[in-house]
């Protein structure tokens, strides 16, 4: 699947969606919801390209594997929560969504301490 296979998929739920949401509501949002689920499904069956790229990248460059991990756990989650939030948002849940977004940055900051020490001691290593 392409990224116009993907928008056109996306602009004809969308149209679905909008077309019955004045006569049912509540199949609108699932429409809306379960469109919106089986492009994530399809986007993360592409992501084993871009993990591939990146365990290359770090076998080349001798770079600690739980690095890796970490950054793909990061990305990962911002993806989620940025999913996660906007459907709350299309359910007119505004004040949940930002309760999703606080927990994504969260967890991004709990999985980042790793490389923040990391850095911390090539810095501390550096200074006489």
């Amino acid at each position: 699947m392409s990224i116009y296979q993907v928008v056109i998929f996306a602009i004809i739920a969308a149209i679905l969606a909008m077309s019955i949401k004045s006569e049912r509501p509540e199949f609108a949002m699932l429409i809306s919801v379960a469109a919106g689920v089986i492009l994530l499904i399809f986007i993360v069956s592409k992501i084993s390209t871009v993990i591939n790229v990146f365990s290359q990248l770090t076998s080349r460059t001798n770079i600690d594997l739980i690095y890796l991990n970490n950054i793909l756990k990061i990305i990962a989650i911002a993806y989620i929560t940025e999913f996660g939030s906007q459907i709350c948002k299309d359910v007119g849940e505004g004040n949940l969504a930002s309760k999703v977004e606080l927990a994504g940055k969260i967890f991004i900051l709990i999985e980042a301490i790793p490389i923040i020490l990391a850095l911390l001691n090539v810095v501390i290593s550096i200074m006489p």
